[in-house]
């Protein structure tokens, strides 16, 4: 009867938001008086997820899914679920994770609740807090089915160190061929870079930056900062940077601790696609940008002139405290 979660992992290790989401289900946990399993999928060392309150993993391994499949991963979570008898699986809010859980909700013919940004309100009935209308509200969610699937969203609770002792045990799930009719002939990865996903803090360049010969110095900013990179719909369309970079309502949801806006003047699409962010800085020669409404902290003036001097002076800053 123990909680159930999908510890997501890439090249063999744990991503950031396996550990959060381990720590939101210890605490989800222990008020339901039951223990946390984890299921990994080609996944190395596991022993991390014990820092993080885990009770026991179900490591899979299979080179059918080197490669994410949501079908076939929803059927290994079903089947995880199942043998475990979890009647509460928690998921992550990643792009994968939030492609299968549905599958896994119908699965296991569960209710489903997605955006989730805090712990259970009530756990009887079963009831969560949830973002809505773009993340600029919240309601309150509740699961009436006897399982019951929830995305968490990503940074909305944390890391919690909560040491417990780890059991492993090999998994073999069964996996149905069907599912792998599709082919994939090559995967391109970015390597080196933070990705935008697992990103604490992201720069993203809007047109105000020019041009893409102009984009160095916001990498150079991001790499001082351990950020990721990002940019706005019209420069994605304008190809200067490429299309993976795209963050907003139309393109990849940003949740980071700090989310840094350069010449982005702030459509409602990008807004709401980064609204959950925790703080938002904006640079801007434009003080009516619509961004600077919705900003924590704002810079009126050319991020030409500024970001080299920010850049500079968070340099200066980091070699004095190291």
């Amino acid at each position: 009867m123990s909680l159930l979660i999908y510890a997501e992992s890439a090249d063999g290790k744990f991503k950031k938001v396996a550990f959060e989401l381990a720590s939101y289900a210890k605490k989800v946990a222990d008020s339901l008086g039951t223990t946390v399993t984890a299921v990994t999928v080609n996944t190395g060392n596991v022993s991390e997820l014990s820092k993080y309150g885990v009770d026991k993993v179900l490591k899979v391994t299979n080179d059918k899914l080197a490669n994410f499949n949501a079908k076939a991963y929803a059927d290994v979570v079903k089947q995880a679920a199942q043998k475990e008898g979890s009647k509460v699986i928690v998921l992550s809010s990643t792009t994968d994770s939030l492609y299968f859980a549905p599958l896994i909700a119908v699965g296991l013919d569960a209710g489903f609740a997605s955006n989730v940004v805090g712990l259970p309100v009530s756990t009887s009935p079963f009831q969560v807090k949830r973002n809505a209308f773009s993340n600029k509200a919240f309601n309150i969610t509740e699961i009436s089915t006897d399982v019951k699937v929830i995305c968490l969203a990503k940074n909305s609770f944390g890391l919690v160190e909560n040491n417990s002792s780890l059991t492993e045990e090999d998994f073999t799930p069964s996996l149905n061929d069907a599912d792998f009719t599709i082919i994939v002939e090559s995967v391109e990865k970015t390597t080196g870079k933070v990705t935008i996903a697992d990103a604490d803090i992201v720069v993203s360049g809007g047109r105000g930056m020019k041009g893409p010969e102009n984009w160095g110095m916001l990498e150079e900013l991001a790499s001082v900062l351990g950020a990721a990179t990002a940019c706005s719909k019209p420069v994605s369309d304008l190809g200067w940077r490429p299309h993976s970079e795209h963050v907003g309502q139309t393109g990849k949801p940003v949740a980071a601790n700090l989310y840094i806006a350069v010449g982005i003047s702030g459509a409602i699409q990008h807004i709401a696609g980064i609204n959950s962010s925790k703080v938002k800085l904006v640079i801007n020669t434009d003080p009516e940008a619509p961004f600077f409404k919705v900003a924590d902290y704002g810079i009126v003036g050319d991020a030409l002139d500024i970001i080299p001097r920010l850049t500079q002076k968070l340099k200066e800053f980091k070699a004095s405290n190291s």
